[in-house]
């Protein structure tokens, strides 16, 4: 049997709120590849972003993340939490 560890890449995210939901459909659009954007959203539906997999929801809490690609994709919040921990950059 093989293991094998995660290479660490540094990611951007942000966790989709009510206040800064278009701020988050402006950042999925402008930096959208071929495969991923972000259809819309209203209050009584789960925004849907396009990914690499197919079409995924995400709702207020979770994580939308820029992945290495240039894609985007939704997180829940423990998988978040689970799986990266805060970058601090020095410039």
């Amino acid at each position: 049997m093989s293991f094998f560890q995660k290479k660490p890449v540094v990611i951007e995210a942000r966790q989709l709120t009510h206040e800064n939901l278009y701020e988050i459909l402006a950042w999925i659009n402008s930096n959208s590849s071929e495969h991923s954007y972000s259809n819309g959203w209203s209050a009584s539906q789960p925004l849907v972003i396009r990914t690499l997999e197919g079409k995924h929801l995400a709702t207020i809490g979770d994580w939308i993340i820029k992945g290495v690609k240039g894609e985007f994709y939704p997180c829940k919040p423990d998988i978040f939490e689970m799986t990266y921990d805060q970058y601090i950059y020095w410039q």
